[in-house]
C-alpha cells in the first residue's frame, strides 16, 4: 500500500516520522488557495486540503494520499501565510494579547477513491507582544511562509501564552485523526 503525501511542507513529513510513517512518496499540490468569498476558516480549510488531495490522487491511481492544510483565524477572518514582512508583523500585532483558532484540516484518499476529511480546531493565546518581540521574531524570519505570521515550533513557542487543543496540529498535521484515517483505510501502523 504505498501512500503519498501531498505537501511540500518538511513539518509535515517529520510529524508523519512522530507516529511511525514514512511516505512512499511526496508529491506537492499546487492548488489555488485564495479563499471564496464569505468563506470561514474551518469549511476554507477542509476545501483547501480536499482539493490537495485530489489533484494528488489523480497522478497517483490506487495510492493512498494524504494532504492538509492549516488556517489562523482570528474570528472569521482568515489570516494570511505571511510572504512579506508588512504581513508578519499585522498578524502579529493583531495576535498579540489574544486568543486565536489554529485550524488543521487532513484528507485522506484511499486506493478506491474513497476521501476522508477530518478537522483539529486549536486555540493558541499569544502573550501581549513587546514592539521589541515583534521585531527580533521578524528578523528570524521563521514567520515567512507561516499561516498567521509564525511557527509555534520555534522561536514564537516563548511568545505563546496556552494552548488548547493539539500541538501537532498548530505545527500542521493533527496526528491523533490522521493516524485514526490511515488505520481506518487499512495503512500498517504499529
Amino acid at each position: 500500500m504505498r501512500l503519498i503525501l501531498a505537501s511540500a511542507s518538511p513539518r509535515r513529513c517529520e510529524l508523519l516520522g512522530q507516529i511511525g510513517v514514512r511516505p512512499d512518496m511526496v508529491d506537492p499540490a499546487d492548488v489555488d488557495e485564495t479563499p471564496l468569498k464569505g468563506e470561514l476558516p474551518g469549511p476554507y480549510a477542509t476545501r483547501v486540503a480536499a482539493e490537495k488531495a485530489a489533484l494528488v490522487a489523480a497522478r497517483h491511481p490506487g495510492a493512498l494520499v494524504l494532504s492538509g492544510d492549516t488556517v489562523v483565524a482570528a474570528g472569521r477572518r482568515i489570516l494570511p501565510k505571511a510572504e512579506a514582512e508588512d504581513e508578519a508583523r499585522a498578524c502579529l500585532s493583531l495576535l498579540s494579547g489574544r486568543r486565536h483558532r489554529v485550524l488543521s484540516a487532513i484528507t485522506l484518499i484511499d486506493g478506491e477513491g474513497r476521501a476522508r476529511h477530518r478537522l483539529s480546531t486549536n486555540i493558541v493565546t499569544f502573550k501581549r507582544l513587546e514592539q521589541a518581540e515583534i521585531d527580533a521574531y521578524i528578523v528570524s524570519e521563521e514567520w515567512h511562509g507561516k499561516a498567521g505570521g509564525y511557527a509555534i515550533q520555534g522561536r514564537a513557542a516563548g511568545l505563546i501564552r496556552a494552548i488548547h487543543g493539539s500541538h501537532s496540529a498548530i505545527m500542521g498535521l493533527p496526528l491523533y485523526e490522521t493516524r485514526a484515517l490511515l488505520k481506518a483505510a487499512g495503512y500498517p501502523l504499529d
